[in-house]
C-alpha cells in the first residue's frame, strides 16, 4: 500500500504539471523569442530596457556621441586618480569656498580683543603647540588637529573663558575633533592623563557639551588640509624637490600658521595658497612661485596672500613665536625628510607679490 507521503507526492504532480503548460501557454501568446541580457550600465530604464533597445533599432535613432571633459589646470591632475572626484571637482571646490566664509564657521577675526579677558594671543600660542604634542603621542591624523583648533577659535570668539580653564577647552576640542575624524579616538581617561589628571573626567565631558552647544554641533566644513591637498598637486610642477619634501614642507608651514593668532583673520583657503606660494619660494628660490595654472586653480594672486605669507615666513624663521617648539621639532624628524631644516632666505622679493606679464 502507498504511504501518506507518497500520495501527496502524486497528488502535487499535476499540479506542477498544470503549471508549466500554462507557463508555455502565455511565452507563445507573448512570443518566445529569447531577449538578450543587458549590462547593467547601459540601462536607461530597468523594467523597459529590451523594449527600449528594440524601438532604437527599428528608427534607427542615432545616438550622440559622449561629451568629453577638456582638460583644464583645474581637473587635468584629478583625471588620474578616481578618488579625487575629476568630473565633480570644480563643484566641489565651489561649495567649499562658499562653506569656508560661512559667518557659522568662522571665527571672530579679533575674539581676543573684544571677547577675551583672562587669554591673550601668546596663551593661546601655547595652548596649540601643546595640542601639536598631543596629536603626536597619540598617533592622530593632522585633520584632527586642524579641526581641533577651529573649534578652540570659535569658541572663544563666543564665550570669556579664564586661562585657567584654557587647557581644559584644549583636551575637550581634541576630544571631539578625535570622535569626529579618527577611527579609533582616544578615551576621555586618556585626555584626564595627558594633563596629568589636572582635571577630573566629568570636568572634560562638561567642557565637551559646552563646546558642541556653543558650535551648534556644527562640526565640519573645509580646513587649510582640505585645500593644501589639491593646491600641492599643481604646485609641484616645475620644483626641483621630491613630493614627499614638497607635501611635508607645505604641512610644516600650514602648522605653523596654527600657532599665530594673526592668521584666525584668514579663510583656510588664502592659507593653503599662501602655504604653497612660501614653499615653492624655499624650493626654488630663483624663480617666481606663482603662476598663471595657480592663479586659474586657486583664484589668489600673489598680492591677496603677501600678509599672509609674510607671516608664516617670520613664524618659519623664527621670527615670531621662537619658544614655541613642537611643530618645528616634529619635522625635523627622519620620517618628514627633515623639511624643518630647509634653508630660507631672509626676505621674500616684493616683485615675487606681483604676477609676470607672461602670467598675468
Amino acid at each position: 500500500m502507498a504511504t501518506a507521503s507518497e500520495n501527496n507526492t502524486n497528488a502535487t504532480r499535476p499540479q506542477r504539471e498544470a503549471k508549466k503548460r500554462a507557463a508555455a501557454a502565455i511565452c507563445q501568446l507573448h512570443g518566445n523569442a529569447k531577449k538578450k541580457r543587458v549590462v547593467l550600465g547601459d540601462l536607461t530604464n530597468v523594467t523597459h530596457a529590451v523594449a527600449v533597445s528594440d524601438i532604437q533599432k527599428r528608427k534607427k535613432i542615432k545616438l550622440q556621441k559622449p561629451v568629453v571633459a577638456v582638460a583644464t589646470p583645474e581637473n587635468v591632475h584629478e583625471r588620474s586618480d578616481p578618488q579625487l572626484c575629476g568630473p565633480y571637482v570644480s563643484d566641489i571646490y565651489e561649495y567649499l569656498c562658499g562653506m569656508e566664509v560661512l559667518p557659522s564657521k568662522r571665527p571672530l577675526p579679533d575674539y581676543i580683543q573684544k571677547v577675551q579677558k583672562d587669554v591673550n594671543a601668546n596663551m593661546r600660542g601655547v595652548l596649540v603647540d601643546w595640542l601639536v604634542e598631543v596629536a603626536e603621542e597619540y598617533k592622530l591624523v593632522s585633520d584632527t588637529l586642524y579641526f581641533c583648533v577651529a573649534y578652540i577659535d570659535r569658541f572663544l570668539s563666543l564665550n570669556v573663558l579664564s586661562r585657567q580653564r584654557l587647557q581644559l577647552l584644549g583636551v575637550a576640542a581634541m576630544l571631539i575633533a578625535s570622535k569626529y575624524e579618527e577611527i579609533k579616538p582616544p578615551e576621555v581617561e586618556d585626555f584626564c592623563y595627558i594633563t596629568d589628571n589636572t582635571y577630573s573626567k566629568e570636568e572634560v565631558v562638561n567642557m565637551e557639551a559646552d563646546i558642541l552647544k556653543a558650535l551648534k554641533f556644527e562640526l565640519g566644513g573645509p580646513t587649510v588640509k582640505t585645500f593644501l591637498r589639491r593646491f600641492c598637486r599643481v604646485g609641484q610642477e616645475g620644483i626641483d624637490a621630491s613630493d614627499l619634501q614638497f607635501d611635508f614642507l607645505s604641512c610644516y608651514l600650514a602648522e605653523l600658521s596654527l600657532l599665530d593668532y594673526n592668521c584666525v583673520k584668514f579663510v583656510p583657503s588664502l592659507v593653503a595658497a599662501s602655504v604653497v606660494f612660501l614653499t615653492r619660494f624655499m624650493l626654488s628660490t630663483k624663480t617666481h612661485p606663482w603662476n598663471s595654472a595657480l592663479h586659474q586653480l586657486t583664484r589668489y594672486k600673489p598680492a591677496d596672500f603677501k600678509e599672509c605669507v609674510l607671516n608664516i615666513h617670520d613664524l618659519y624663521l623664527s621670527r615670531k613665536g621662537p619658544s614655541l617648539q613642537a611643530v618645528r621639532e616634529k619635522y625635523k624628524q627622519h620620517k618628514f625628510k627633515c623639511v624643518a631644516t630647509t634653508p630660507s632666505p631672509p626676505e621674500i622679493p616684493l616683485s615675487f607679490f606681483e604676477l609676470s606679464g607672461s602670467d598675468s
